[in-house]
């Protein structure tokens, strides 16, 4: 039986690491998990491989987990190559409605007018700002580009 064509999204900026498959530009399975990236990506990536033929990986190049995002790219920077497929990526404001991401301690990466910076963020104040990533129902590849370094801010501590 031959296997279905798909994208593929990672979305590894913050806990839960969120994984979609999308075939037609329609999710059609999702994989979520609290677990280190490091730890899960690839048993995650092995069942994905076994069952469907990857098409395009795109993911969430930063700003957010320093490690996560390293490890993500790596892993989809070797299968792009590996399996010939393009490898996308836009910043992960795309996925949490442009709400601020947990940078350290109470700095968190904000996004205006296009310009990424650290902010302290009073989270008795601004928690319902605070928005959790997710899947989109649709994956809408323009958003996407193949600029797909990942996106490392490092706030000053």
């Amino acid at each position: 039986m031959p296997k279905k064509s798909v994208d593929l999204l990672v979305i590894s900026l913050s806990s839960p690491l969120l994984i979609g498959l999308y075939e037609n530009s329609k999710l059609i399975q999702h994989y979520e998990s609290h677990e280190k990236t490091s730890e899960i990506l690839p048993h995650f990536m092995k069942e994905i491989l076994d069952n469907y033929d990857l098409q395009t990986l795109c993911f969430a190049r930063g700003p957010g987990s320093f490690m996560a995002i390293k490890i993500t790219y790596l892993f989809l920077k070797t299968l792009s190559i590996t399996l010939k497929v393009p490898l996308l990526a836009t910043n992960g404001f795309a996925f949490n409605q442009n709400s601020p991401i947990k940078a350290v301690g109470s700095l968190y990466f904000c996004q205006e007018n296009g310009m990424i910076t650290t902010q302290k963020v009073d989270l008795s104040k601004e928690k319902e700002k605070i928005k959790p990533f997710a899947l989109p129902a649709n994956l809408d590849k323009t958003r996407f580009s193949s600029e797909n370094e990942p996106l490392y801010i490092l706030p000053a501590v």
